[in-house]
């Protein structure tokens, strides 16, 4: 059977908001709820009505700090969002994110799907923690999604593909999220020492190359090189005065 992806939602302002997206999990099986930084905090008892039932999703739920610390153990992650945002990353159909996902998922890889703001969506920064961009096919001149029903969409998409897609066994695990993350640190830290960005292009320049790193799918014994060869590097290196 495959872990289905869990469900991360992104600084979600309303609890009722919350409570109709683990009562849209409910009704597909996905049972794990992931909040960063909920504006009403956690737990939160207006949640509960109109989850409708669905009080076991909220009760296990775990709250996070930042979207970095709730994607910290994962493998793979998808970001909803109507817009690219710039960022050199796959957009995918419903149907093939959740074939990814469940190939993923059936091979022992842990996975999610990340939900941004109801009013603003996910941030760049959100989406550079992502493999992938999956987009609903919703009408150009109105592409806002109310929360639950977003994550109800990707529940019913999930729930369609069935259990017949094949696991890759022979496929090495990609590194853990917060090891990627840690790698990305490392690498930017270092071209900050050395005065690598030109004025103004750090943001942009950091999350081109983030995307470029998740694209390789790096394992773990990836990361470990690089970072390896990057303290390597940064012993040998002049450093930029003040």
């Amino acid at each position: 059977m495959a872990l289905p992806p869990a469900i991360i939602l992104v600084e979600p302002q309303l609890p009722e908001n919350i409570g109709m997206a683990a009562r849209a999990m409910a009704n597909f099986g996905l049972p794990e709820l992931r909040l960063v930084a909920p504006r009403e905090g956690w737990p939160h008892e207006g949640a509960r009505s109109p989850a409708a039932g669905a009080t076991a999703i909220l009760d296990a739920a775990a709250a996070f700090a930042s979207t970095a610390e709730a994607v910290g153990d994962l493998a793979y992650v998808v970001a909803t969002t109507a817009r690219s945002r710039g960022q050199m990353k796959r957009v995918l159909t419903p149907w093939d994110a959740m074939a990814e996902l469940r190939s993923r998922s059936l091979a022992g890889q842990r996975t999610a799907i990340l939900f941004g703001r109801e009013r603003t969506g996910l941030s760049n920064d959100d989406v550079s923690v992502a493999d992938a961009i999956l987009t609903f096919p919703v009408d150009p001149a109105f592409t806002s999604l109310n929360l639950a029903a977003a994550v109800l969409l990707a529940g019913y998409e999930w729930r369609r593909s069935g259990e017949d897609v094949g696991a890759v066994p022979a496929a090495p695990s990609p590194a853990p999220r917060a090891a990627l993350l840690g790698l990305f640190a490392q690498l930017e830290g270092e071209l900050d020492a050395v005065g690598y960005y030109p004025a103004g292009k750090r943001p942009s320049m950091t999350r081109n190359m983030r995307d470029m790193l998740l694209r390789l799918a790096p394992t773990e014994q990836d990361v470990r090189t690089w970072r390896g060869v990057l303290r390597a590097l940064s012993g040998s290196r002049p450093r930029r005065k003040g």
